[in-house]
C-alpha cells in the first residue's frame, strides 16, 4: 500500500516556476514507477510526466517537455516536479500517481494517487 500527498502548488505569474513534491508512505515506494497527471476544469486528466522506479528513465507529455523536470529520491520516498516557464494553460490540479507498470501514460494504469494540489498560472 502506498499513500501519496502532493504539495507545492500555488499561484504564480506566467514565466515563473514552482516545485511540486509528493512524499509517499510505504516501504514499496522505490519499486513503483511514479507519474504526474493534471486535470483542468472540464477537461480529461492529462499525462504530464513519469519516472521509472530507479530514476533511470523519464518521459514527458508534449505540452511540458523542455519546461518540466521529474525526479525522485528513493531514500526520502519523495517524487518531485520542477515546473519552469509556466504558462496559463498549465493551470490545473496536479496529481501524483504510482503504478507497478514499467512505464504508463494513462491514469487508469496507475494504482495509487493523491488528492492533488492546485497550480494556477496568471497571465
Amino acid at each position: 500500500q502506498v499513500q501519496l500527498v502532493e504539495s507545492g502548488g500555488g499561484l504564480v505569474r506566467a514565466g515563473g516556476s514552482l516545485r511540486l513534491s509528493c512524499p509517499a508512505s510505504g516501504r514499496t515506494f522505490s519499486t513503483y514507477t511514479m507519474g504526474w497527471f493534471r486535470q483542468a476544469p472540464g477537461k480529461a486528466r492529462e499525462f504530464v510526466a513519469a519516472i521509472t522506479w530507479s530514476g533511470a528513465y523519464a518521459d514527458y507529455g508534449d505540452s511540458v517537455r523542455g519546461r518540466f523536470t521529474i525526479s525522485r529520491d528513493n531514500v526520502r520516498n519523495t517524487m518531485y516536479l520542477q515546473m519552469n516557464s509556466l504558462k496559463p494553460e498549465d493551470t490545473a490540479i496536479y496529481y501524483c500517481e504510482g503504478t507497478r507498470e514499467t512505464m504508463a501514460y494513462n491514469a487508469n494504469e496507475y494504482d495509487y494517487w493523491g488528492e492533488g494540489t492546485q497550480v494556477t498560472v496568471s497571465s
